[in-house]
């Protein structure tokens, strides 16, 4: 599952072992941790795009080498979770943890509109996010 990359600790799984020389893609019933990564895609998304605030255009350096690392971290953690998940599955709730995400903190950091029919939205967001998963064959 892993090969010619680095082991991620949190989506390896307990078969890898056995599968280490598969050139099969697990199901996801043979690797629960892909809904693992595909969360921690999506929080580094959040990181990345709250990060694009702070960078200034890219003219803050430390912002910038923080929002870049997310994304390129973000990425990695989706690719992961692709080999064991559909892709229209896997990339809806991956943008969806990181637009209710973003748009929380939106709220919290910079002082967004708290409005009820934007909090409505957002939390249609997250039910269409968790209904994916529920619904999923994988």
């Amino acid at each position: 599952m892993w090969r010619n990359l680095a082991d991620c600790a949190a989506c390896k799984h307990e078969h890898w072992e056995t599968r280490k020389t598969s050139l099969a893609p697990l199901s996801e019933e043979r690797n629960p941790m892909a809904w693992v990564c595909l969360f921690i895609a999506g929080i580094f998304e959040i990181v990345w795009a709250v990060g694009l605030k702070y960078t200034e255009g890219f003219t803050k350096s430390m912002p910038s080498l923080i929002t870049v690392a997310a994304m390129i971290m973000s990425f990695a953690f989706l690719s992961q979770a692709l080999k064991s998940l559909p892709v229209g599955t896997a990339y809806a709730v991956w943008t969806g943890i990181g637009a209710a995400g973003t748009a929380v903190l939106g709220i919290v950091l910079f002082g967004e509109s708290r409005e009820v029919l934007r909090i409505l939205c957002l939390s249609l967001i997250v039910i269409g996010i968790i209904g994916l998963k529920l619904t999923s064959a994988h």
